[in-house]
């Protein structure tokens, strides 16, 4: 029986996808093979200059993520490949700003290592230059030469402090761990970042500097290659969730809609999860960020599920809620409408020169006046691109090209239903970009996804 489920599984989906206007395309290049640069020589280059000009003058430094300690698929740091395109281990990069000068050093060749783990990048390759945009490639063994020789006539050096993440990492996790090591009496080791400026000074002598404001501001807005490889992981995610309200039944596990949806948004070129997914059903759906999915879904339940794919490196985030009988109570009927309505406000609201905090002030109106005030327990926004709760300063005005997420909620501990609906928008001219609208939200159109055949079926 297992095997007639996986082998009818693409025929559904792509039923499914007919009836919800879907067609289907290859989702993704390739990221990472020699084949590709990330999105392009051409993108990661134009990163590259726009954040030269922002400095003026320096040496700017970027690590790399060294192999991985795990028998498990290396993934690049998230600024590193933002930068370079590159999706390899052991790479730094190296630039003048007031000269332009740009230098790539990856490691040197290791036929041995490549025996097991397939090609890497290094320094022997002849086309990693062209496909880069590189002009200068040098074996990693040589950067501390080339430092030397650039910190003796530039006494600056700029570097990131925000803490290093791939895929399904994110700063406002992965800061506080290392911010929790450093203050461990047993431990003490600060963060990779923080190692990398006392090297610099104990060795060269120069004055280190941040320069996460000017690169934050970059990644808040996106370019046309960025918003694509978005549409791309909505799309992704659109389709497995979509299968996952079909597959809803009272017995099936939590973990059964986690899992169907990972199978699903692999088969459509996703790289994996841009974060765990939270799928709560009746007491689990009150719990913001609950991850054990270790609960049999009930006939009489409200099922939470906020998840979303990462593909090339952007990820996606898409909240849907719905009864697991596929029939709305009054009660719940009445609280999806108001946080429905919620979040038509706050797309309503997104405007270039408008900020968050309107879009955040909009929801929250909706909400307040349908006498739900209490059962708000968090904030409506974040942006999205490159990790799931992005870089960006929440004050910034909106421009066309930036990314974030609306997605309302309410919490009613007394009947167990939590309920929250979340879309990622994109700033344009005249408002926003719904990238990821393809999964339902109208009660109706969700009950009738329920009561259809679904792959667990």
């Amino acid at each position: 029986m297992a095997s007639m489920k996986f082998s009818r599984a693409p025929i559904l989906i792509s039923l499914s996808l007919t009836a919800l206007g879907f067609a289907r395309e290859p989702a993704r290049s390739g990221t990472g093979s020699p084949q590709t640069c990330g999105l392009g020589s051409s993108f990661h280059a134009g990163r590259r200059a726009a954040l030269l000009e922002r400095i003026g003058e320096g040496l700017v430094l970027f690590r790399g993520l060294p192999e991985t300690r795990a028998y498990s698929e290396f993934r690049q740091d998230k600024t590193f490949w933002y930068l370079t395109g590159i999706e390899s281990p052991g790479a730094a990069l190296l630039m003048d700003a007031a000269s332009g000068s740009q230098v790539l050093f990856l490691p040197e060749p290791k036929p041995r290592k490549e025996a097991w783990d397939g090609e890497l990048w290094d320094s022997g390759d002849s086309w990693v230059g062209e496909l880069t945009g590189f002009g200068d490639v040098r074996p990693s063994t040589e950067l501390m030469e080339v430092l030397g020789e650039w910190t003796a006539k530039t006494s600056t050096v700029w570097i990131s402090k925000h803490p290093h993440v791939a895929l399904a990492g994110c700063f406002d996790r992965a800061g506080p761990h290392d911010r929790q090591r450093t203050s461990d009496p047993l431990d003490g080791r600060g963060s990779r970042e923080d190692a990398l400026e006392e090297q610099l000074v104990a060795r060269f002598g120069v004055s280190v500097k941040s320069l996460d404001s000017e690169l934050f501001e970059l990644r808040r807005v996106k370019t046309h290659e960025e918003i694509d490889a978005m549409r791309r992981a909505g799309r992704a995610g659109a389709i497995a969730m979509v299968e996952a309200i079909r597959s809803t039944r009272a017995g099936i596990g939590e973990w059964d809609l986690d899992a169907l949806m990972g199978w699903v948004h692999q088969r459509e070129g996703a790289d994996g999860p841009a974060y765990h997914a939270i799928v709560g059903s009746g007491p689990n759906s009150l719990v913001l960020h609950y991850s054990a999915s270790s609960r049999r879904l009930e006939a009489d339940d409200m099922v939470l599920l906020d998840y979303g794919p990462e593909l090339d490196h952007y990820t996606s985030d898409i909240t849907r809620s719905w009864p697991v009988s596929g029939e709305f109570t009054p009660r719940m009927a009445e609280l999806y409408d108001a946080v429905l309505a919620a979040q038509a406000a706050g797309i309503a609201a997104v405007r270039p020169g408008g900020t968050i905090a309107d879009v955040e002030l909009a929801c929250a109106a909706v909400l307040r006046e349908r006498g739900l005030g209490n059962l708000i327990r968090h904030g409506a926004c974040h942006y999205i691109g490159l990790e799931v709760h992005d870089v960006g300063a929440f004050h910034k005005e909106l421009v066309p090209g930036v990314a974030f997420t609306i997605e309302p909620g309410v919490y009613e501990s007394a009947t167990n239903i939590g309920i929250r609906i979340e879309d990622v928008v994109v700033v344009t001219a005249d408002g926003c970009e719904v990238l990821t609208d393809l999964v339902p939200k109208d009660r109706k159109t969700l009950s009738m996804l329920v009561a259809e055949r679904g792959i667990l079926d």
